[in-house]
């Protein structure tokens, strides 16, 4: 298996949110838990390109992906 080619927080540098691990932690703090059976791209706290970025790169099965997945499983826990 290849190495990701982006880390967290590259993805939340790319949403546009602070990305240094106690912001990052912060933010999943405070929008956790994620409802069950909630995607992720469809969770009230994005805006509509945050949400639309995450959408289209799960759709896409694209290099974000991975990250994307790992973010929805952190939320959820």
């Amino acid at each position: 298996m290849e190495n990701a080619i982006h880390t967290l927080t590259d993805l939340f540098r790319q949403l546009g949110l602070p990305d240094d691990p106690a912001s990052i932690e912060a933010f999943i703090a405070s929008h956790r838990p994620l409802p069950h059976g909630l995607p992720l791209a469809e969770a009230p706290f994005w805006t509509p390109s945050q949400a639309e970025f995450l959408s289209e790169e799960i759709s896409a099965d694209a290099d974000w992906a991975e990250l994307v997945d790992t973010l929805a499983a952190r939320l959820s826990e």
